[in-house]
């Protein structure tokens, strides 16, 4: 019995030994191969009835730390997220410039300040005009192509997502697979298990690359993979994204208010609970990053537009004195919407070829306006009636009316005679010139529901800047979600629209917040086929945004209370209109730009000796005042990252090109520490389940000589019993 029991022991050692020298081929010949771990398998002892038989191949195993597999993950999924924002961030820049570079936005702005400094030292100069509407075109040319470029990366950035969101399924499918077939071989005793989760682990690295992963293994080998958040991706089988990309950004599209769709799995949006990945950082970049710049080069272009405007309306051009004014306004209703003057009476002046005076009249002291106001429609008519009147401008080819797109405007009906609109302090003839105030009841109810300064600039008559977009959306200031916002008792807004001038109305009660407000535009029948409301992420809060789909202008009013007043609701909480997407639409007005001579640098001078006006040629403070536009601060209302402030517009253009150089500094740096901590823990990963060369050669050489010394006493056992069984025959 003891020779057939060396006999077997020596068998089986040398299988075992041919497996192991099996095994050491395996990891050399995967020494390269990606993913591979070293494998080994422990021998183990065979006992049949209290005697020692041999040995036996046990299970093959890997090296793993599975601790380090999981700091990868982790670290993976945040590389993937900083690396896509850090790369949108660098095409962000080529386009807007660094904060130390001669062709950056804040560069033109100062460009363009040093043109109007120009031309308000010498308005008689036409090459100082030319070089003012080049600067201004540059500007303007600037910001529509930095919008558009934004937008578009916005859109590129939704795409990937989706390119993502399929690649995050085809790594689900495979994983599911893997486990699969991993359950299968395990059941089964079959070899290649480990070979199986090797690739596995593999592909679960590449999926942290999309997206925040963890797992778990179930006593079967196979995996359960979740996200960080507990969104479950792989059990059984997968639960798949979906995504469907936006077709075009633009500024008022966002997933805020549902125009971007989000990321779904089993029909519930998760995009919120995405923390890593490249996911996270194309959301973040989509989302946050380039909506804030978006909205910051929206604020600098509306600040410098409502600015400039105010001071070019101020003024009149000589000797290219206009015939004609066009307003920009629309009026929705000017039938029952009202215009009360204030603080000073609006005076129009008629002169001729030679910039004198024909005609002069106020509208409230001369024409007869009412000063407790009246309709838009009888304010243009009292206009008209002056102009064409034997006892006013005696003009009968004039006119002054509203177009069928709501707009005032005011003809001479002859170009010999031009027009000119001048706020002064009273009704008298050279009293001081400023800007009067208009109060404006938006939809005809008596009460005034928002104030401007200045009587051509509340009409738009004489703009420098232009925009072919309508107040259509509407913002709040920055609040809280669930902000306190003063209603002690219930309030009504009314909305209406240049193609509908009743909408409908609004009923907030003490107890709503904003987004209370929202949900009850957006499931009112009436309101929202026409209106979309949300609140837009804006810096450590939320923007109340009521949006026109159709593009129109939007009135919004509050109803009167039993007082006969209101709460003061609106301006409570800052709902005005936004300057959303201007930088994509502004433009230096059209006839400007086919003739400078139009741009004013000075207005109508009264000579008290004649007791005329006369227009001077050499008269600058209208272009003195477009300067200081430039010089003193601008109040700038909170716009992402940006908090609200004053400051001059160089230096706010400054502010958010350095916060993308600023972003990008700060990413590379995250950038390359993640880049050095994975490259740390794939060291150490690899000290503990790479392949040393040296140490399976030192192992093939233990089982060469293992198998070789089994083979002797196999061969010593066989001679033996030859040897018996010939003395026996």
């Amino acid at each position: 019995m003891s020779m057939l029991a060396g006999f077997q022991t020596s068998l089986s050692g040398m299988k075992v030994a041919q497996s192991q020298l099996d095994l050491v081929s395996r990891n050399i010949a995967n020494v390269d191969t990606v993913g591979y771990t070293r494998k080994t398998a422990q021998q183990n002892t065979i006992v049949l009835a209290g005697y020692n038989s041999g040995v036996s191949m046990g299970n093959i195993e890997r090296t793993v730390n599975e601790g380090l597999l999981k700091s990868y993950l982790t670290s993976n999924s945040t590389y993937g997220g900083v690396s896509v924002k850090s790369e949108y961030l660098s095409q962000m820049q080529t386009q807007l410039g660094t904060p130390e570079g001669q062709n950056s936005i804040a560069a033109n702005v100062s460009d363009l300040q040093s043109a109007f400094n120009s031309f308000a030292q010498e308005v008689n100069s036409a090459s100082g005009r030319y070089n003012l509407l080049t600067n201004a075109q540059t500007m303007t040319n600037r910001l529509n192509s930095l919008s558009q470029n934004i937008q578009k990366l916005r859109g590129d950035a939704d795409l990937q997502i989706s390119a993502d969101v399929d690649s995050i399924n085809n790594l689900l499918d495979t994983i599911d697979d893997l486990n699969d077939r991993i359950v299968k071989y395990s059941v089964l005793g079959q070899d290649g298990v480990a070979d199986l989760e090797d690739k596995r682990d593999q592909a679960i690295r590449e999926l942290s690359q999309y997206i925040d992963v963890t797992y778990f293994k179930r006593e079967n080998g196979e995996m359960v993979i979740q996200t960080t958040q507990g969104i479950m991706l792989l059990d059984k089988d997968p639960h798949y994204l979906s995504h469907t990309a936006v077709t075009q950004a633009n500024p008022t599209t966002g997933y805020a208010d549902g125009a971007i769709t989000g990321i779904f799995v089993d029909g519930v949006d998760i995009t919120e609970k995405i923390s890593g990945g490249e996911l996270q950082g194309l959301i973040e970049v989509r989302d946050d990053t380039l909506s804030s710049l978006q909205s910051q080069l929206d604020e600098l272009a509306g600040v410098l537009m409502n600015g400039i405007n105010q001071a070019h309306n101020r003024g009149t051009a000589y000797p290219n004195t206009p015939s004609e004014l066009s307003g920009s306004r629309t009026f929705i209703d000017p039938a029952n919407q009202h215009v009360k003057i204030e603080n000073g009476d609006v005076r129009f002046i008629i002169f001729d070829g030679n910039g004198k005076q024909v005609s002069t009249a106020s509208l409230i002291g001369d024409m007869g306006f009412n000063p407790n106001g009246d309709t838009v429609e009888n304010m243009v008519s009292t206009i008209n009636d002056w102009l064409t009147g034997a006892d006013g401008a005696n003009l009968p080819q004039a006119s002054a009316s509203i177009s069928n797109d709501g707009k005032i405007v005011i003809n001479t009906g002859d170009t010999t005679y031009s027009v000119s609109i001048v706020d002064e302090a009273t009704s008298a003839k050279g009293s001081t010139q400023q800007d009067v105030t208009i109060k404006f009841d938006a939809n005809g109810d008596d009460v005034y529901d928002r104030t401007f300064e200045g009587f051509s600039n509340f009409c738009g008559l004489n703009n420098f800047f232009s925009t072919n977009q309508n107040e259509s959306v509407y913002d709040s200031k920055v609040l809280s979600k669930n902000a306190n916002l003063g209603i002690r008792e219930k309030i009504t807004l009314d909305f209406g629209s240049s193609e509908t001038s009743n909408m409908g109305s609004l009923t907030i009660y003490p107890a709503d917040n904003l987004e209370d407000i929202v949900n009850k535009i957006n499931s009112d029948p009436n309101l929202s086929e026409h209106l979309r409301a949300s609140l837009v992420p804006n810096g450590n809060g939320y923007m109340l945004r009521i949006d026109n789909m159709s593009g129109g202008q939007l009135e919004i009013s509050e109803q009167p209370g039993a007082t006969g007043t209101t709460s003061g609701f609106i301006d409570r909480i800052g709902l005005e209109p936004s300057y959303v997407g201007l930088s994509g639409s502004i433009s230096v007005r059209e006839d400007i730009q086919i003739t400078p001579g139009l741009i004013a640098g000075g207005s109508p001078e009264y000579d008290t000796s004649s007791g005329i006006y006369r227009l001077n040629a050499a008269a600058n403070n209208i272009a003195n005042d477009m300067s200081k536009v430039f010089t003193e601060n601008q109040t700038f209302g909170q716009a992402g990252s940006i908090a609200s402030s004053s400051t001059t517009l160089a230096n706010y253009a400054s502010t958010f090109v350095g916060n993308i150089a600023s972003g990008i500094s700060d990413a590379e740096n995250t950038l390359n520490y993640q880049q050095e901590l994975l490259s740390s823990i794939t060291t150490k990963e690899a000290q503990i389940s790479g392949v040393d060369i040296d140490e399976e050669l030192s192992q093939l050489i233990i089982y060469q000589k293992s198998y070789a010394a089994c083979a002797q006493s196999f061969t010593a056992s066989k001679e033996m019993l030859d040897i018996l069984l010939g003395m026996m025959s």
